[in-house]
């Protein structure tokens, strides 16, 4: 974790500022940064880097919480109408003018009730059908916010010069004063999890078994729902609609815990953060190579863009072996 940590930092900062070396990093981590490169290191590589561990934990455990409430291994935010419906808030809600652009409190207030009510459309969709129509639900009600979204574009195509960012995912663009709201929220849902991770474990086993053991299913599925829609919208509100994090984070998760509801948590948040760290280290050493030096810096390949092509091949190459099996 710590060396790709250092790669993504070297990585990203070497694309701003091509005379980078370990001595500026050294300096960055001795003391307050005074030379150009370490200011650069210290105002952009070091906020990117914490974006993308804050949004990949943030993202990873909402897909956890997602799959163990409604107990469907498809289910993330993506399918499940909560990331389209977090960045149609914050893109409304910038339209509309109730908060700037570079607000992160009212982008996540926005991401919050949009991710609400996406989530809760495709719910209401799904009800009474079990758990196994939910992502047929949550991918019409992703459609139909999608064509909200399309339609608020093309109504008001100027105002929304960095709409990019929020639809694809991206990491960069992040600065200290982002991160000291954002952070909090991130960490302190992810702590709340965990304290209840035993009664995740509970609720995976189905209805009955949860409610034979004296936990009330409903209220302790709309709890973790609840939080589930807390963290997307925490990091959509850092980094857009990231696709496929919530999705394949929670299964290497539950492989790694082996069983342990206390060890599930940490390792979807800790796992999201690798693989969200990673994807924008590949992100950026592909802006640098395609891109040839200094152009790089303009030509920034967003990090959705890794995590989406991945997370296709992924699920091709699954489906391709369960067909072949």
């Amino acid at each position: 974790m710590a060396a790709l940590s250092t790669l993504t930092l070297v990585a990203g900062t070497h694309i701003l500022s091509p005379g980078l070396s370990l001595q500026t990093l050294a300096g960055v981590l001795d003391g307050v940064p005074d030379g150009l490169d370490e200011r650069i290191l210290w105002e952009l590589g070091l906020p990117r880097l914490l974006t993308a561990l804050l949004a990949g934990a943030g993202l990873g455990v909402a897909g956890f919480l997602l799959q163990s409430a409604l107990r469907n291994p498809l289910a993330a935010p993506e399918f499940t109408g909560v990331n389209p419906g977090a960045v149609l808030g914050i893109l409304g809600g910038m339209a509309l003018g109730i908060f700037p652009a570079d607000s992160v409190s009212g982008a996540l207030a926005a991401a919050l009730a949009g991710g609400t009510l996406g989530g809760g459309l495709s719910w209401i969709l799904a009800a009474r059908r079990g758990p196994g129509q939910v992502i047929i639900a949550g991918l019409l009600g992703s459609a139909l916010l999608a064509g909200l979204i399309t339609l608020l574009l093309a109504y008001q195509p100027s105002r929304f010069g960095n709409a990019l960012r929020w639809l694809i995912g991206s990491v960069e663009g992040r600065v200290w004063d982002h991160l000291a709201f954002a952070s909090w929220w991130i960490l302190g849902w992810i702590a709340l999890v965990w304290l209840g991770s035993v009664a995740l474990g509970v609720l995976a086993g189905g209805d009955e078994h949860a409610a034979a053991l004296g936990l009330p299913p409903r209220a302790a599925r709309v709890m973790a729902l609840t939080a589930a829609v807390a963290l997307a919208a925490g990091a959509a509100s850092l980094a857009g609609a990231l696709a496929f994090v919530g999705l394949l984070v929670p299964h290497v998760a539950r492989w790694a815990a082996r069983g342990r509801p206390r060890w599930a948590v940490p390792s979807a948040a800790l796992t999201g953060a690798i693989v969200l760290t990673g994807a924008d280290a590949a992100a950026q050493g592909l802006t640098r190579l395609v891109s040839g030096g200094d152009l790089a810096h303009r030509l920034g390949l967003p990090t959705g863009v890794v995590t989406a092509l991945a997370g296709a091949a992924i699920l091709i190459a699954v489906a391709r072996k369960e067909r072949q099996s």
